[in-house]
């Protein structure tokens, strides 16, 4: 038989001890033989195979709370519209175009992969990775890479959050209040005698340029209200006349929108605004002026409820949120108003007065940061080129922080993660100028393109 052989260290002190396991059954180990073969008492079988630098694990192995080092080889992703699979780790070439990657249809709680842009071109050639009827970050919506090397670690935690995200130059986003790829400019009034139309324009948040026309409404209508889920752009109510028509169209193909449901009310010049889960609908002109908040569900195609009422009833008001409130800011009342009102998203409730604009004034066009809500333009009267600002962290009035180039009203609102945007509007004569201002500083717009129609009174979405 074998046998053990203890060598003395005669190079140093030391200590070699043999410990016996916890507990009240015998175990014995058998010496690896000269295969390197290691069998433990229980039958379990571990060999190692030095050939291949394998080690082999029989029996069951339990590895939870064990780290390993170099497990999980990297590959790269050239082919689209694949399915991925759990413990995957990609490096996406964006240089043979954009990429659409789908998570798995099952998965289980630990599961992970990382996707990653090698190639430095996901600004153009964007990187979706669809959901797969999963939730994202507790959200139904997909994650879009678009910034240049950008990735993201996707973990399954649960049922319910689905995927946990963490992009490894920056968070996802926790609302359609903001967008990283592009902003949408749905509906409006063409010039004089043109009447409604029902045009969806698009244009990127990567460069400064022109929009294109990527689909229609439902409906041709004017003073719509938008909102944005992480997956699709939502009109909903507005003036064709009045309807309460709720319209959807899509972010990751350029399509038409389609009717998915029904604000509690038809009414137009309505202001929007997003949470992570829900589109909101706040006061416009029925006629009376309303003071309603309606909200919606993302996750499914359904009607509006009646979820709380704002401080006033009026129309032309901005809408503006954050990651935890909504808000609707100025408008008719009748009269020009300065009122910002907040109300809640995690409970159905009435909105509070919280603070006022810089300017008393309605048909403004509003955006959102992720620490401050705009308005920009709108009319007083006359048109105003304002930008103003107010905090969402505490309830204090607005400041004057900018101008944007043309005095304008009844223009669309956009937002990116860096700046604000205003689209279209009524300088008299429709305007199809998109200005663009950032969030970092206090500044002026800037001229940064045109739409594809030249037109006034839109609704505005981003992605």
């Amino acid at each position: 038989m074998s046998s053990i052989k203890l060598q003395a260290n005669t190079t140093g002190s030391g200590t070699f001890t043999l410990s016996a396991p916890n507990t009240d059954n015998d175990r014995t180990i058998t010496i690896p033989d000269v295969s390197g073969n290691l069998v433990i008492s229980d039958g379990t079988l571990i060999t190692a195979s030095y050939g291949s630098s394998i080690v082999s694990f029989g029996g069951v192995v339990d590895l939870t709370s064990a780290n390993t080092i170099g497990s999980g080889n990297w590959t790269i992703q050239s082919t689209n519209n694949v399915t991925l699979s759990a413990g995957q780790k990609l490096y996406a070439n964006t240089r043979a175009g954009a990429l659409t990657l789908t998570l798995p249809a099952a998965a289980s709680i630990g599961d992970s992969i990382t996707v990653i842009d090698n190639e430095g071109l996901a600004s153009s050639n964007n990187i979706t990775i669809d959901r797969n009827n999963h939730n994202i970050d507790g959200v139904a919506r997909n994650v879009i890479l678009n910034v240049d090397r950008q990735g993201v670690d996707l973990v399954y935690v649960s049922s319910v959050t689905g995927w946990s995200t963490k992009k490894q130059n920056r968070e996802t986003l926790s609302s359609g209040a903001q967008g990283e790829v592009s902003g949408y400019t749905s509906g409006g009034y063409l010039p004089p005698g043109g009447g409604e139309t029902n045009t969806i324009d698009k244009f990127p948040f990567a460069s400064d340029a022109n929009a294109t026309d990527v689909g229609n409404l439902s409906l041709t209508r004017q003073n719509a209200a938008g909102q944005s889920s992480g997956v699709s752009g939502y009109t909903s109510g507005g003036q064709t006349p009045n309807t309460d028509r709720i319209d959807k169209f899509p972010f990751t193909a350029d399509t038409d929108a389609t009717d998915v449901g029904n604000l509690v009310q038809a009414r137009t010049q309505p202001a929007g605004q997003s949470s992570s889960i829900s589109g909101y609908t706040s006061g416009g002109e029925a006629p009376p002026q309303v003071n309603t908040i309606d909200k919606f569900p993302f996750a499914v195609d359904a009607n509006a409820t009646d979820v709380g009422d704002l401080t006033q009833a009026r129309r032309y008001a901005a809408g503006q949120s954050s990651k935890i409130h909504g808000y609707t800011s100025g408008g008719d009342a009748p009269g020009q108003v300065n009122t910002i009102d907040k109300f809640p998203f995690a409970t159905d409730t009435n909105a509070t007065d919280v603070a006022d604009l810089f300017q008393t004034r309605q048909q403004t066009a509003g955006q959102s940061s992720d620490v401050s809500g705009y308005n920009s333009g709108g009319f007083a009267p006359p048109n105003v080129n304002t930008i103003d600002k107010f905090p969402f962290a505490s309830n204090i009035n607005a400041t004057d922080v900018g101008n944007i180039t043309q005095l304008v009203s009844s223009t669309a609102g956009q937002s990116s993660t860096v700046s604000g945007y205003t689209s279209g509007g009524n300088l008299p004569g429709s305007s199809n100028v998109i200005d663009k201002f950032p969030f970092a500083s206090d500044a002026d717009a800037t001229d940064v393109g045109n739409l594809f129609q030249a037109r006034s009174a839109p609704a505005g979405q981003q992605v």
